[in-house]
């Protein structure tokens, strides 16, 4: 069973902006923001239904950033840990 070090506070996430250059925030697990009950569903099954090509497989884990600053979002994939 693999996790996420994002997710369970291991690590944090430190990108800056590629339109401003300010520190992005992690706002959690992309697939979260689906719908009022994807936060609730099993990890790997919104892994099949997310749309990021392979990320069940390559045992990794989609999350959003957000700046504050120019409110710009990304999607990035955090490598899993066993």
């Amino acid at each position: 069973m693999s996790y996420c070090p994002a997710c369970n506070g291991i690590e944090n996430i430190s990108q800056n902006c590629p339109s401003c250059g300010s520190l992005m925030e992690d706002k959690g697990r992309w697939f979260d923001y689906f719908d009022d009950y994807s936060a609730y569903m099993p990890i790997n099954t919104m892994k099949l239904f997310d749309g990021i090509q392979n990320d069940l497989q390559q045992e990794t884990c989609p999350h959003l950033l957000y700046c504050e600053n120019c409110h710009n979002d990304s999607v990035i994939l955090i490598q899993e840990q066993k």
